[in-house]
């Protein structure tokens, strides 16, 4: 088995290509085809946007960039904040209520730190400067996300739908086409945390290897 194909089958294993529903005419670009009117999502177009997607994450190393992650599926949080902790390092910490930030109007909203209740009853703290990046994990719920981050010139990273509208579609930087499962989300967050890290150690930002980065990943 080849290495490409390696890398389908485990794409596959995550579920990442069945579709929930039938897809938008702009998202037909992604589509293997339908199956009982479920769209079928081509896993070669899948891994292409992902490696656009983590080569650009891993690029932010360069300028030490802020990412902000955007999710407010319960499923995901444990995994997100670990990749915010490995991504963010030393300032995971000052940048938590940002990391697992859930609400709206965050963004254009927060010139200065407020604090804020959110449906879930946590509190959380406005960033005082702009993430250089957002990756949104849940695109039909947190598309006014996508709005204010198109707003300010922010790139965006998200997993869509087939479903997706066009306009919210449209703002986003970098799409990654897939099914949202835990086990995709677990993978598109490790790709992403290891070119990152890997960046930075190439850089000198980080200290560590390449084998304790493995290590720390496969934990």
């Amino acid at each position: 088995m080849t290495i490409h194909a390696a890398v389908i089958q485990k794409l596959l294993n995550t579920g990442s290509h069945l579709g929930r529903r039938a897809a938008e005419h702009h998202f037909k670009q992604y589509a293997y085809g339908t199956r009982n009117g479920m769209t079928i999502i081509d896993s070669d177009k899948t891994l292409i946007c992902l490696r656009s997607a983590a080569h650009f994450v891993a690029n932010l190393a360069h300028m030490r960039g802020n990412i902000f992650f955007v999710n407010t599926n319960p499923l995901f949080d444990e995994i997100i904040e670990l990749t915010s902790r490995r991504i963010q390092g030393d300032s995971y910490n000052h940048n938590r209520a940002m990391n697992l930030w859930k609400m709206g109007g965050f963004l254009t909203n927060s010139y200065s730190p407020k604090k804020f209740r959110s449906r879930h009853k946590k509190l959380c703290f406005g960033p005082t400067t702009m993430p250089d990046c957002v990756v949104v994990f849940d695109t039909e719920r947190k598309s006014s996300v996508i709005l204010e981050a198109s707003k300010l010139q922010i790139p965006v990273v998200a997993i869509v739908d087939p479903n997706v509208p066009l306009e919210f579609f449209e703002k986003i930087t970098y799409p990654v086409p897939a099914r949202d499962s835990v086990k995709f989300v677990y993978l598109f967050c490790n790709v992403i945390t290891k070119c990152f890290v890997a960046e930075q150690m190439k850089l000198g930002i980080k200290d560590g290897s390449k084998e304790d980065l493995m290590k720390d990943l496969a934990a």
